[in-house]
């Protein structure tokens, strides 16, 4: 128990306190931090590229969380009826998720600008491609992981429960809704929360994949760089070109770590209360 303490308390603990200091400072290196007050979250919340990241990844993190739980339910549905070679078909579906997001996103990239070449274009010229270019890696990479979990959550479904639907005459559409979805609330509350977190978190893949790119310029000569994700806004206002950006970078870290707890800890809350208790 002692050394695991230790442990964690070295490894997250000091870490996360350090940060937390440091965004009320104004420093080069952590030598040299001078206490400055809350100036560094004012700067975050008035930096438009930092607002637009935001409203950028909650679209994303929203269009991603429908599109990879409905794909992964249905696939997981599909595969738990029986069907030949359904053992075969899962380690298909869940091999994506084991390569790095740095390699999905120059591989898909290099997909998308081959396709996107004939019409003369790129994913990084434009906004939209560079949007639904991320939702599809998403969704490829997370699809199966989460495929996992509900195909766990459909074989814990009571039989007598199937049975009695069946002997009642509930068709398969109603036994689904009815029953086989109100059973299976554990693995969507678990899938809901790790496709958000993971949304919101994103950062190897808008790296590798658009980088950010296009970007448009502000009447004030800033630029706010259109498909950059929240993640990827405060790695770049950190090791920018202007290095008096750290405590206003360490500032978004923050204001990031708040706002993902928020939105798990809400969704929990949320969905848990709609579990079926067996």
């Amino acid at each position: 128990m002692g050394p695991m303490l230790c442990a964690f308390a070295i490894g997250f603990v000091y870490p996360f306190c350090k940060g937390v200091y440091l965004s009320f400072c104004k420093f080069k290196t952590t030598s040299d931090a001078q206490f400055i007050g809350f100036g560094n979250y004012i700067k975050a919340l008035n930096d438009a590229s930092f607002v637009h990241s935001f409203w950028y990844t909650a679209l994303f993190a929203l269009v991603s969380l429908v599109f990879i739980n409905v794909l992964a339910f249905a696939v997981a549905y599909a595969l738990t009826q029986g069907i030949k070679g359904s053992n075969l078909f899962r380690t298909v579906f869940f091999m994506p998720n084991l390569i790095g997001g740095i390699v999905l996103g120059y591989v898909w990239s290099m997909i998308f600008d081959g396709i996107l070449s004939r019409y003369s274009t790129s994913i990084l010229l434009e906004t939209k491609y560079g949007f639904w270019g991320l939702i599809i890696l998403m969704c490829w990479q997370q699809v199966g992981y989460m495929m996992i979990i509900y195909i766990a959550g459909l074989q814990a479904v009571p039989e007598d429960m199937l049975e009695a639907a069946k002997i009642d005459g509930a068709n398969r559409w109603q036994t689904l809704w009815k029953v086989t979805i109100p059973n299976v609330m554990p693995s969507i509350t678990i899938c809901t929360f790790l496709t958000l977190t993971n949304s919101f978190k994103l950062f190897d893949q808008n790296l590798a994949l658009t980088g950010g790119q296009p970007y448009i310029i502000q009447s004030d000569g800033s630029a706010i760089k259109t498909t950059e994700m929240l993640a990827l806004n405060i790695y770049n206002t950190f090791y920018g070109q202007n290095v008096n950006s750290r405590g206003t970078a360490q500032a978004k870290a923050v204001l990031f770590f708040l706002l993902v707890a928020a939105i798990g800890l809400i969704q929990l809350r949320a969905t848990r209360k709609k579990e079926v208790q067996q």
